[in-house]
């Protein structure tokens, strides 16, 4: 009887040669890491759902909300859900195009970048105010401009120290931009200097009741929840006019999120959303904190207008 042969070792060399040609036989896809012509890799049950928003707020508040969302989120789909904060507005859009962020409350102009670097990416919803959003002009009681009837009006406006929100804000700078121009007002014309971009519509109310700023724009809801705490004072700064009404937030799921979580995910993510109901005294107060009564379907012909007006003020390519 012959002695049993010791399988031969391969050489870590040739080894290494193997594993650089079967490298380049095949190209890893960017979502699943599926090689080329090998079946996708299943959902991983474990996964971890990212959820961010657009810091449009001061961060302790948007911590709270986001952070309520994120385990009535978890509580409906069955899996850990995490909140992810983001610096700035261009950092959310910038996360999702990557895959860093899986679900993310966009605002109106952020949502159609994202969507335009983010090809596949799925709306969810949007509350019932975004069906029908708009932007507060408010000056520094000191400024000698006072309420106007109307957004032609805006052309009291020239001369004066004006301030945005965010760059990409859609109802802190890109509504407030188009109704400036419908009435004759060239923000890079006709203000005391360029104008200046806050950051948050919360740190807008305090630049212009500071007096830093004379005049500033900012979203309605933001402006009438400091009213009704009590954190901005009516007595140095003045409600110029509310804008007419456009679409604005909404929730997307990004276009890796079917091939990360299983098939039909997606729909699960909405369905949770437009399931919030205030007849559940937690979910009422989830929806209080969004300053919605509910959230409801919203399709991308909603963000039409957005998109065009982006693209006329270069923040949109």
């Amino acid at each position: 009887m012959k002695p049993s042969r010791r399988p031969r070792r391969v050489p870590f060399a040739v080894l290494a040669a193997l594993m650089l040609i079967l490298a380049a036989c095949g190209t890893d896809d960017p979502v699943t890491g599926a090689a080329a012509g090998r079946p996708a890799a299943a959902p991983d049950p474990g996964r971890v759902l990212k959820i961010s928003a657009i810091p449009d707020q001061d961060p302790a508040k948007l911590t709270a909300v986001n952070r309520a969302m994120a385990e009535y989120l978890a509580g409906h789909l069955g899996r850990r859900v995490d909140y992810v904060p983001v610096t700035d507005y261009a950092a959310a859009v910038s996360l999702f195009r990557t895959g860093d962020l899986d679900v993310v409350f966009f605002g109106g102009l952020t949502g159609v970048q994202a969507r335009l670097q983010a090809p596949g990416a799925i709306l969810l919803a949007q509350r019932d105010i975004d069906d029908a959003f708009q932007s507060v002009f408010i000056a520094n009681a000191r400024a000698g401009v006072g309420p106007v009837p109307g957004v032609e009006e805006l052309v009291a406006l020239k001369g004066k120290r004006f301030t945005f929100g965010s760059e990409s804000s859609t109802s802190g700078r890109l509504m407030p931009e188009y109704f400036l121009d419908r009435a004759g007002v060239s923000s890079s014309r006709d203000f005391s200097g360029p104008p200046g971009f806050s950051g948050s519509h919360d740190k807008t109310v305090e630049l212009v009741e500071s007096g830093t700023y004379e005049v500033g724009v900012l979203n309605r809801q933001v402006w009438e929840k400091r009213k009704k705490e009590g954190t901005v004072d009516l007595s140095k700064v003045t409600e110029l006019l509310v804008t007419p009404p456009y679409h604005d937030y909404h929730w997307m799921a990004g276009p890796q999120t079917e091939a990360r979580f299983g098939k039909g995910f997606a729909d699960k993510v909405k369905e949770a959303l437009l399931a919030l109901d205030r007849s559940d005294p937690s979910e009422a107060a989830l929806l209080d904190l969004y300053g919605a009564d509910r959230f409801i379907p919203t399709v991308a012909a909603n963000y039409a207008e957005i998109e065009q007006i982006g693209r006329k003020l270069n923040l949109v390519t």
